[in-house]
This record gives C-alpha cells, sequence and structure tokens, in this order.
C-alpha cells in the first residue's frame, strides 16, 4: 500500500492552493453552509470535495459529523445543510419523509447506482457450494459460526445506525445467522481484511460503488429481488407472513440532498451541487485515495479535484465566474 508522507501531502495541498481557480462572484450569504460527515470514507472525501469547491468559489463552509439517521432531521430544522450520498438502501424512507413535508429538496441523483446487501469473498464458494443464492447460507451456517454465534452463522454488519433490516431478514427467510454488529466502516473491513488473508469464512456488509470488490474479488448474496411490496405487504413473497423477505434494491439511486433554505440563501452555491455528478468509478477512486493510498479525506479530496480538472470545471455554474 502507498502512504504519501508529509512532504508529498504538503505539496499536494500547496498546489491546489496555487491552481485554485480566481474567481471574482460575491457570495450571496457569508453564513457557513454546513455540510454532513458520515463514517464512510466515500462520503466523507466527496463532502469535502464539495467543500473545496465551493471554498473555491468564496463559500464559508464548515464539516459536521452526523449519525446517517439523525442527520435528516437536523437537515429539515436548517441545522445541517448539504449532503452529498444519500443512499436509497439505508436512508430512502427517513430523506423521504422529510422531502415530503418541504423540509428538503431533492438535488438529484448521481450518475452512479447503488446496492447495499449480505457479501461475500469469492473464496468462500469454495467453502460454501450453491453461493450467491441465499437459500446456500442455511446449508453453510455453522461454516460462518463463531463462539459468540455458534451453532448459527455470523453475519457481520455495519454500524447500528445504518439501518438495512437485518433481523427482519433472518426472520422472514428463516436464516440461521445472528447479526453482529461492527463499530465502523474500518472495523467491518478490518475484519474482511483479517479472514481473507487466511481464507476465513465470513459475509458481511457491503455496498457499492466502493473500493472492497476492486481489492477482495466477491459477490452480493442474490436474495429474492426487492420490490417495494416485499417491505409493505407481508403476503408478498416467498413468506407470506413477514415482511423484507427480499434482498436491498439493486441499481438504487445515489443523490445529494439539502435543507429546503439552500438555494434561497446560497443561490450559486445550490447551482455547483446540483451540477456535480459522480459516476461509480469516481466514487470508486476517490474513496481509494483514503483508504488504499492512505491519504487523510481532506487530502484526497484534494488529490481527486487535482485529478478530475475538466470535469470540475464542466461542473461549475456560469455564477461564479
Amino acid at each position: 500500500m502507498k502512504i504519501l508522507n508529509q512532504l508529498s501531502i504538503s505539496l499536494l495541498a500547496a498546489a491546489a492552493v496555487i491552481a485554485a481557480p480566481a474567481y471574482a462572484f460575491t457570495p450571496e450569504s457569508s453564513d457557513p453552509i454546513k455540510i454532513v460527515d458520515n463514517n464512510w470514507s466515500s462520503q466523507k472525501v466527496l463532502a469535502r470535495v464539495a467543500q473545496q469547491l465551493l471554498e473555491n468559489i468564496g463559500y464559508e463552509t464548515k464539516i459536521v459529523p452526523s449519525d446517517s439517521q439523525g442527520q435528516f432531521a437536523a437537515m429539515g430544522l436548517g441545522d445541517l445543510h448539504l449532503q452529498m450520498e444519500v443512499w436509497e438502501g439505508t436512508m430512502d424512507d427517513s430523506f423521504m419523509k422529510e422531502v415530503q413535508a418541504g423540509r428538503m429538496v431533492d438535488l438529484g441523483s448521481h450518475t452512479a447506482t447503488t446496492r447495499e446487501d449480505w457479501w461475500y469473498p469469492l473464496y468462500m464458494e469454495d467453502i460454501c457450494p450453491g453461493l450467491p443464492a441465499w437459500e446456500a447460507l442455511n446449508a453453510c451456517a455453522d461454516k460462518f459460526a463463531a463462539p459468540e454465534t455458534a451453532p448459527k452463522g455470523r453475519y457481520l454488519a455495519g454500524p447500528v445506525d445504518w439501518i438495512k433490516h437485518d433481523h427482519e431478514k433472518i426472520d422472514a427467510l428463516n436464516l440461521n445467522f445472528t447479526v453482529i454488529n461492527a463499530g465502523s466502516a474500518a472495523a467491518l473491513f478490518g475484519e474482511l481484511k483479517s479472514a481473507a488473508a487466511r481464507k476465513e469464512p465470513i459475509v458481511l456488509f457491503n455496498w457499492a460503488p466502493n473500493w472492497v470488490g476492486a481489492a477482495f474479488p466477491g459477490k452480493f448474496v442474490e436474495f429474492p429481488e426487492h420490490e417495494k411490496a416485499c417491505t409493505e405487504d407481508p403476503s408478498w413473497g416467498v413468506n407470506p407472513d413477514k415482511t423484507y423477505d427480499c434482498g436491498s434494491p439493486q441499481g438504487g439511486y445515489l443523490k445529494k440532498a439539502a435543507w429546503s433554505g439552500f438555494e434561497e440563501k446560497w443561490t450559486c452555491g445550490y447551482q455547483l451541487i446540483k451540477n456535480i455528478d459522480f459516476t461509480g468509478p469516481m466514487i470508486d477512486q476517490a474513496a481509494a485515495l483514503a483508504d488504499v493510498e492512505g491519504m487523510a479525506h481532506d487530502v484526497a479530496a484534494t488529490a481527486w479535484i487535482e485529478n478530475n480538472q475538466e470535469q470540475v470545471a464542466a461542473w461549475t455554474p456560469a455564477c461564479a465566474s
């Protein structure tokens, strides 16, 4: 793994300052735009890309940590202003509640689409024949077992605030598994790295776009295909008495979102954020700068901007000049 030394980091940051274009634009408000900071790398880097682009045209900004559910109520109240990654699989209900109430606005989807579900490294197909079909999980549950879950298999989920309804899925599909939550994205993938190095059994929460698939070849478990009725109508699906007897959405949206007062207060910044559009490979690259190259998230954002100057120029609205 390549790790930038401190001198390289300093030079990169200095280069970005020198290269930053000079805009004659005068911001509509000097109040800081408060940008949500969640606990996974792609979001952290994209938040800082937005921060640096907003600051380059003259806005004040502030990065504010928030959990993935509480952020929406805070944005609805105007305590937070901008989120660069709204994931359909984990955030749709909370996000749409605020949008429908008129407290938040949808700033459009990235070209990148998403998937969030149970995932395993490819070597697991030798240990558990029948994967990626979900029915294979029970036949191999004992192989996935850990001391804290035996005789049931262990499913390593994300942090508890990443609402994925795994308990409901296990119940509805009668899976002989127990959910264990990782404390952070770093802990989640730390366990993957450790297991993969020893070719030990593991099934865990993963998502795409992400850097993980490139570093660790693997597949998502193929559960019954998601439909909205799966989460609302118990009679739908393989279990006529339970909801969540399906996988998560495939090709889900990845949106930008803002407090409803954003456009009026920071009009040109609003247009900039609407213009920003990340593809899946762009997000993979941004996350890899942090998680593979070892850069700090703000430095990774600077590096991404430097590597994508033509794209950044296309996103910059005429009002900023």
